[in-house]
């Protein structure tokens, strides 16, 4: 799953991943601090998501079926790059709050209510009671879903 995220989010961003920010020492995906940029890159991970769930639904329920508690927080408290879906929409909130277009108060915890959105639209039309809508239909709601998402941290 991490591969095909990296993989899937590499058109769109810099190639210049990992890159350490000076101030925090937090990883980035790229270094480029545009605002429209930062957007493209935080839709690239929804995106390379929903594609994830989409194309490789067996492993897409095998990465949340494990019987164990998964470790949301960066082994290292922050310092390395995390290369979970987590630690990719992480980042792209970061550089939103570096490119002054997500308010720094907003940010704490905000990674959540937009990972259950695109996670539950995965759930949703993956196994779930969507699974049989035409292709067409369910990326326009992924679409709205993305729109959603980016507007409300504009």
């Amino acid at each position: 799953m991490r591969g095909q995220l990296q993989q899937r989010g590499r058109p769109v961003g810099t190639g210049q991943r990992g890159q350490q920010h000076p101030a925090g020492g937090r990883p980035r995906l790229g270094s480029c601090r545009d605002g429209p940029e930062v957007h493209r890159r935080l839709r690239a991970v929804g995106v390379a998501y929903l594609a994830f769930a989409h194309e490789e639904p067996g492993l897409f329920a095998t990465a949340y079926a494990l019987p164990q508690q998964h470790a949301y927080q960066a082994a290292d408290g922050g310092a390395a790059q995390d290369r979970t879906p987590l630690g990719h929409l992480r980042a792209a909130l970061d550089e939103l709050v570096d490119a002054g277009v997500l308010d720094r108060q907003r940010r704490d915890g905000i990674e959540y209510p937009i990972w259950s959105a695109v996670h539950g639209l995965a759930v949703l039309t993956g196994q779930g009671p969507l699974r049989d809508l035409p292709p067409a239909t369910r990326r326009h709601l992924e679409e709205l879903t993305l729109t959603f998402i980016g507007e409300g941290l504009a």
